[in-house]
């Protein structure tokens, strides 16, 4: 588990009360279950997978590679977390650059198609977003992992209901793991990090496409 802000906007977090922080950080990493999620390695191939995107239209990896040179596939937790929101932000910023090496990007998230547009509205992210309902992409990419009671609370007296965010009771969240999928259907690039507030540089990912 990493540590979580009771603030939506990144660019306020300084103004957060460092000690309210720290004693909630406390509580989380205190109370929260282990998970033994690893992700996938470097080099190794990517499960392929369908879904529907935020659009509407039918993702398939297989079909993206087809006509790409790579894909960038991302995991992010929901619209509630600033982090997730930054690198969406720098994600869409640096969109043109890496569609024009070639990339397709795809983000997938449990949260509902009502909270991947507020996601869509705070970021202004153009890209596929997935909702993975049943978490089959997670589970394939080893990113997934179950919150504990105690943490399922504490989210919640802070304004994070986990319950309407992802539209059910099963508390599931990805590790915000990034892949970069070469036209082989290889694993060219990972990025897996327990402690979600350390995102890739967009220049790491550029430069593995």
């Amino acid at each position: 588990m990493g540590l979580w802000l009771p603030s939506f906007d990144i660019f306020k977090l300084k103004k957060i009360n460092m000690k309210k922080v720290l004693l909630i950080a406390f509580f989380i990493l205190s109370s929260a279950a282990l998970y033994a999620q690893a992700g996938l390695k470097k080099g190794g191939q990517a499960p392929v997978f369908t879904a529907k995107d935020n659009y509407g239209k039918i993702i398939s990896l297989k079909t993206l590679l087809k006509t790409h040179k790579a894909v960038v596939l991302f995991f992010y937790r929901g619209q509630w977390c600033p982090y997730c929101n930054k690198h969406l932000q720098q994600l869409q910023d640096s969109l043109q650059m890496l569609t024009g090496k070639g990339a397709y990007v795809v983000g997938v998230t449990p949260e509902t198609a009502e909270n991947i547009n507020k996601t869509i509205g705070k970021t202004h992210a153009s890209f596929s977003i997935v909702q993975d309902k049943d978490y089959k992409i997670m589970k394939a990419y080893d990113v997934n992992y179950v919150l504990d009671d105690k943490t399922v609370g504490a989210y919640k007296k802070y304004g994070i209901d986990l319950d309407q965010n992802n539209g059910n009771t099963d508390h599931v969240l990805p590790v915000p793991a990034t892949y970069v999928i070469d036209k082989s259907g290889k694993l060219v690039f990972v990025h897996f990090d327990k402690d979600y507030r350390n995102r890739p540089s967009i220049r790491a990912i550029a430069d593995a496409i």
